[in-house]
């Protein structure tokens, strides 16, 4: 069964369970604002967990070209959008990768692509910053990887704390990226 298949499988449950949602909340899920967001908030939250779906190795793999190229690569500023898996409130914001490869390169597309298979699930920022940088070491047996994730969580701003301009910054690396040098390098380009 393909994932599109088995997504279309799973939708009446999804429509079900977030009508029985909306009433326990104590709204009338038959009034008319409210007839189609189950079926809405099912497709949404489908969307926003594709990345359950999607094998980001298999990503890279698909790009990947043999090149004698050994210095740093960086895809910046990369958007992405996720869930929090605490309390399932977006958070969201920008993803700085660099690799120093050795002897293959991948389609620059692609990085953007494994942000965002790793943003499509519910997560931990500090989880999707070290799963992002494992994808990219396994498949690309670079030199080195540097993942560095900045990001506002609307459980923090709009619940809890509230702490509406706060930003959180993750990062984690591999290989080259251990010397102090090579990370200073990245994170001076990063900040152009």
């Amino acid at each position: 069964m393909s994932s599109i298949q088995n997504e279309e499988k799973k939708l009446p449950q999804l429509i079900t369970h977030y009508k029985e949602i909306i009433e326990l909340l104590g709204e009338d899920s038959g009034r008319e604002g409210l007839l189609d967001t189950p079926m809405r908030v099912a497709k949404a939250m489908q969307f926003l967990t594709k990345g359950y779906n999607e094998d980001p190795e298999e990503i890279l793999r698909k790009a990947l070209f043999k090149e004698d190229y050994r210095q740093m690569v960086i895809v910046k500023d990369i958007d992405f959008y996720s869930l929090c898996e605490h309390h399932m409130l977006p958070f969201w914001g920008k993803a700085h990768v660099a690799y120093i490869p050795n002897g293959y390169i991948t389609g620059l597309s692609k990085i953007p692509r494994v942000v965002d298979v790793f943003a499509r699930r519910l997560q931990v920022q500090e989880r999707m910053t070290t799963e992002i940088k494992k994808c990219i070491q396994k498949t690309l047996n670079p030199l080195g990887v540097m993942v560095v994730l900045e990001a506002q969580h609307m459980c923090m701003q709009m619940r809890g704390v509230q702490k509406q301009n706060s930003v959180t910054t993750t990062s984690d690396f591999t290989g080259v990226f251990n010397q102090a040098k090579t990370r200073e390098e990245f994170i001076s380009l990063i900040q152009k």
